[in-house]
């Protein structure tokens, strides 16, 4: 009978639409629950396949048959794809046929719905994988190319052809030039986001045409360019300018901005920049409190502003901040030496949307943290080499900041564990938390923080003073952990390795390096933990030639980033290598000392 009802169950799920069947898998969030679901039934198999939207292929081997099989696909991405090329590429795609086009797709041409394609570090990719690329996905929309660091402007020329795109990343693409620039510019005007990042080729002849040409840019990234005031000046006549980033750019100072802002005062006459929602001025060191005060006067809808090593910047800055722009959500004040407690203060008083605010190496104190404990939106903190932050600050903070979802404490060497005690009791939310080089935290620190179930990434680097009982009880508290931080913890051992394998299943990305563990230790820990993709494990001195033979094998269908020990490369099996590099598995070979810190 037993058998009977699992027969009837089987054939009920096999009855059922493939719709009905998608609609039911969307419901289970567990990707190991998805798997579980596909192997029982066929049924759920074939549904899921014909409603996946997003593929990761990481062998090129593996591409055709991903295509293949998820006919619905939007986003690829191809990333990390082993080998990826030209030639390879081009064979995958199918070759639309003659007067194919985005609305009548032939019969069979699975990746004509592909809309978005991830190409970072895809190195080789060139104007021959892209024109195949566009020939095959008329509706493609987003393209990220990068770190591609040979692409150039014939490349750029292949993507001109994609009339329908959206967005465009082509940051550290080291060939592009105006040229290049000016072929995207042309031939794709409905452009919305484009980030141009590193591409020091690009001056401001091409971002004058770019602001001519794709007049519904939105989002625009033109850091380390060497731009000057010139390129504000053809940007600020983008009526639908929402974020401008421009990190390092030298040659930007407080005039530029005016620009900015006076095309915004004149809304009478249809002003521009009037969506003017976020702005990043990292390393613009020309900019003054003279130029804050001007942008906010007349863009009061910022909700992000970057000013990181805006070294000139005092509390006037802030105070102007606080008075205009109400609705700030993100403001990042890095190395900003001049500003105080008197400035964070008034930020906090008026701007109680406050989300996210990063002090990392200010001249703060607990009294700073006093003033922002009212923010109690605030989302994300981070006190990175605020040495004059102490327990008492946490405790002010862990009073009324119950969202915390982020909080870096980077070299806070004056922090115990009194202070994470008062984190662990105030902001149980808390995701990611960053304790490196905080030196008096001890494994009973260590049992606070395991109290925070939500945390996923963790970095404990040169905490000298724990063991192996402290990671144990970050293992057993917080099952949801993906990345751990263990560099220079020079007391951690094999029996911290155990804990891992046992309890931290989710574990992605860990960093062991200059740990006192063992060959055995770390063969079962590599062999244990299945989600297990990025390891960093430099000057492993107990751990013997034959120790990283057997673990690296114990792991080498999953692993696809290692940063190991160059010495290493001559001693390992040839055959070791290959098997890695096949899985696509990159390897970080490094040439370090053995110098203990801490």
């Amino acid at each position: 009978m037993s058998h009977d009802s699992g027969s009837s169950a089987g054939a009920g799920v096999e009855s059922l639409s493939l719709d009905l069947l998608a609609h039911a898998l969307a419901g289970v969030g567990d990707p190991r629950d998805r798997k579980s679901c596909r192997l029982a039934s066929r049924a759920f198999a074939r549904a899921e396949a014909a409603s996946r939207r997003a593929a990761r292929v990481l062998r090129r081997e593996a591409l055709p048959r991903a295509l293949r099989a998820f006919p619905a696909l939007s986003s690829l991405d191809l990333s990390a794809c082993a080998g990826l090329d030209d030639a390879s590429l081009a064979a995958a795609l199918p070759v639309p046929g003659p007067g194919a086009g985005a609305a009548d797709p032939p019969p069979g041409q699975l990746l004509l719905t592909v809309r978005r394609v991830l190409l970072a570090r895809a190195s080789g990719v060139g104007w021959r994988g892209l024109e195949a690329l566009v020939a095959a996905c008329p509706r493609l929309e987003a393209v990220d190319l990068s770190h591609c660091v040979a692409a150039g402007d014939r490349e750029m020329a292949a993507l001109a052809a994609a009339a329908g795109l959206r967005e465009l990343v082509m940051d550290k693409c080291l060939g592009v030039t105006d040229v290049g620039l000016a072929k995207v510019a042309v031939g794709c005007p409905g452009l919305q986001r484009l980030s141009v990042k590193w591409c020091r080729e690009i001056s401001d002849i091409g971002i004058e045409l770019l602001a001519k040409k794709c007049p519904q840019l939105r989002s625009v990234d033109i850091s380390y360019l060497k731009v000057t005031n010139e390129s504000l000046r053809s940007l600020s006549t983008l009526e639908k300018l929402e974020d401008i980033a421009m990190v390092s750019c030298l040659f930007i100072d407080d005039d530029g901005l005016q620009m900015l802002s006076m095309c915004n005062s004149l809304q009478a006459i249809g002003s521009t920049c009037k969506n003017l929602v976020e702005i990043g001025l990292s390393k613009c060191n020309g900019v003054t409190d003279d130029g804050i005060v001007s942008l906010v006067a007349h863009c009061c809808d910022l909700r992000t502003i970057d000013v990181t090593c805006c070294h000139l910047l005092t509390n006037d800055a802030l105070a102007a901040i606080a008075e205009n722009c109400r609705k700030i959500e993100c403001l990042r004040l890095e190395s900003c030496p001049f500003i105080s407690e008197k400035g964070l203060e008034q930020i906090a008083t008026l701007c109680s949307h406050l989300k996210e605010i990063d002090l990392t190496d200010c001249r703060i104190n607990d009294a700073a943290l006093q003033h922002l404990a009212s923010c109690s939106e605030l989302l994300i903190l981070k006190l990175g080499l605020c040495s004059s932050i102490s327990d008492g600050g946490l405790v002010y903070i862990s009073s009324n900041c119950g969202k915390l979802v982020e909080l870096d404490l980077y070299r806070c060497s004056a922090i115990t564990d009194d202070g994470l005690a008062a984190v662990a009791s105030g902001c149980k939310k808390i995701r990611m938390l960053n304790l490196c080089y905080c030196t008096q935290i001890t494994d009973a620190g260590l049992k606070h923080v395991s109290a925070l179930e939500e945390l996923t990434n963790l970095e404990l680097r040169c905490l000298v003073r724990i063991t192996g009982i402290g990671i144990t009880s970050i293992a057993i508290g917080c099952a949801s952990l993906i990345e751990l931080d263990l560099k220079r913890c020079y007391s951690v051992d094999d029996a911290s390795l155990w804990a891992l394998s046992r309890y931290s299943q989710n574990l992605r990305q860990l960093t062991i390096s200059y740990c006192q563990v063992t060959g055995l230790g770390l063969c079962h820990l590599l062999g244990s933990l299945r989600c297990l993709q990025d390891v960093k494990m430099v000057h492993l001195s107990w751990v013997s030639i034959e120790g990283f033979e057997m673990a690296l094998r114990a792991a080498c269908g999953r692993l696809k980033k290692l940063k190991l020990l160059g010495g290493l490369r001559s001693v390992l099996s040839t055959e070791l290598l290959q098997m890695l590099q096949a899985c696509g598995c990159r390897v970080r070979w490094v040439d370090k000392p053995l110098v203990y810190k801490g």
